[in-house]
């Protein structure tokens, strides 16, 4: 299947990251458990591929936050 993701799964993705931005982390199966509480998803692949899509934001927003920092610290220690 590859990394092709409908505009269904992006839309309800950021829509449960903007509600609820602490609630989910890198774990895969935490946040597929979370998405089960959160939204009524009609089926376990389509769950699955929130989840994932969740899963790949919260990693994409954390290494930025860690490179980030990473870059203050070495201007302060200039």
């Amino acid at each position: 299947m590859g990394k092709v993701r409908t505009k269904l799964i992006k839309r309800v993705a950021r829509t449960l990251l903007e509600k609820y931005p602490n609630l989910f982390t890198r774990d895969f199966q935490y946040n597929k458990l979370m998405v089960s509480k959160l939204a009524i998803i009609p089926s376990k692949k389509l769950r699955n591929q929130i989840a994932g899509y969740i899963t790949h934001l919260v990693s994409i927003s954390q290494r930025a936050r860690e490179v980030s920092s990473r870059g203050m610290s070495e201007e302060v220690k200039s």
